[in-house]
């Protein structure tokens, strides 16, 4: 049974970047696409693109060449070589009235973070797109030992900003997300992808908004 978690304080609000902040389902398509021509085996299948669009990148290349340990070897090597993943950038899409909502978070006193598995990535994304004024803390795969769906990286949050986690909600699109928010004890909140047994289901970012209390503010920062 979901909880009711609207009209309550809410002190953080974390995010998954892909499929949440972006559609980077295209940007991905490219970028794994660009790879399996590299090595020669055939296009990713609609079940290996939704994979590789949630995990990190070498667990993704692992996922890819599963049946083959030295085309994955070959796989790594050119990542590293050829790639580049800022080309990749250009091609994610911001999600409608993201901004509008940081902002009004942040007017309300409310913290902003970002709890992803990409890696080197996402510092140009913040740079390209301008959000590093939106958000208080970002963790990628690269910030902690365990990623997603380990609940580490949301762990790592909590601690900085001393949160209850009774106060916290984790947005996001998929089972790894879920599973992150379920390990850590946070609610969850499903963007766009209505299925996952999340404490609540939205489709536009203003509309977390109505998880907020009646008169909800805080001193900004």
């Amino acid at each position: 049974m979901k909880k009711n978690i609207r009209k309550r304080r809410i002190d953080c609000v974390i995010y998954d970047c892909d499929g949440v902040l972006f559609d980077s389902l295209d940007a991905n398509a490219k970028l794994y696409g660009r790879i399996a021509l590299a090595i020669g085996r055939e296009p990713l299948t609609e079940s290996e693109l939704q994979y590789c669009h949630t995990h990190t990148v070498h667990e993704s290349l692992h996922h890819m060449f599963r049946e083959d340990e030295a085309l994955e070897k070959r796989a790594v090597e050119f990542l590293k070589r050829e790639i580049d993943f800022k080309d990749f950038i250009v091609y994610l899409k911001m999600e409608p009235n993201l901004l509008e909502t940081l902002t009004t978070l942040k007017q309300k006193g409310i913290k902003r973070a970002i709890s992803t598995n990409r890696t080197t990535s996402m510092p140009h994304i913040m740079e390209r797109y301008g959000l590093s004024p939106y958000f208080d803390m970002v963790v990628t795969a690269l910030d902690v030992a365990n990623p997603k769906p380990h609940p580490e990286s949301v762990e790592k949050i909590l601690e900085a900003f001393k949160l209850d986690r009774a106060h916290v909600l984790f947005v996001g699109d998929s089972e790894v997300d879920r599973d992150t928010a379920l390990a850590a004890g946070v609610d969850f909140v499903a963007y766009k992808s209505d299925g996952l047994g999340a404490d609540a289901v939205i489709d536009d970012h203003l509309a977390l908004l109505d998880f907020l209390s009646n008169g909800q503010q805080r001193p900004r920062e």
